[in-house]
């Protein structure tokens, strides 16, 4: 299986690439100065690559994007969020496991 590529999520580009996307969208709010934004990258990345084509996997620099870190309330990094439907449902702060993040998806994949 080739590798995915999480996309780049902007503030410009947030409103057709989250809130009008049919697939449900999973966000990370991140920063390079960001030790466990590192750590849960390569997460991000296994993610991106085995749900292509039923979850977008994006990732959104707060410090060049901070419009839609502060719309969010985005506090603490990396943060993901799960969007679906145009409507942000789910947050999970911090550095998780795998599991917890495929586990917080399921209910939002269209099988």
């Amino acid at each position: 299986m080739e590798a995915v590529q999480p996309f780049h999520i902007t503030d410009d580009n947030f409103q057709t690439e989250v809130l009008e996307s049919n697939l449900p969208v999973l966000i990370d709010f991140w920063a390079a100065w960001c030790g466990p934004c590192r750590q849960i990258a390569p997460i991000i990345d296994e993610l991106a690559t085995e749900l292509d084509g039923k979850v977008k996997i994006g990732k959104l620099d707060v410090d060049n994007n901070p419009a839609v870190s502060m719309d969010y309330g985005v506090r603490s990094i990396p943060a993901l969020m799960i969007f679906h439907e145009g409507k942000m449902v789910d947050t999970i702060v911090g550095l998780v496991p795998k599991k917890l993040i495929m586990e917080r998806l399921e209910q939002y994949l269209n099988n």
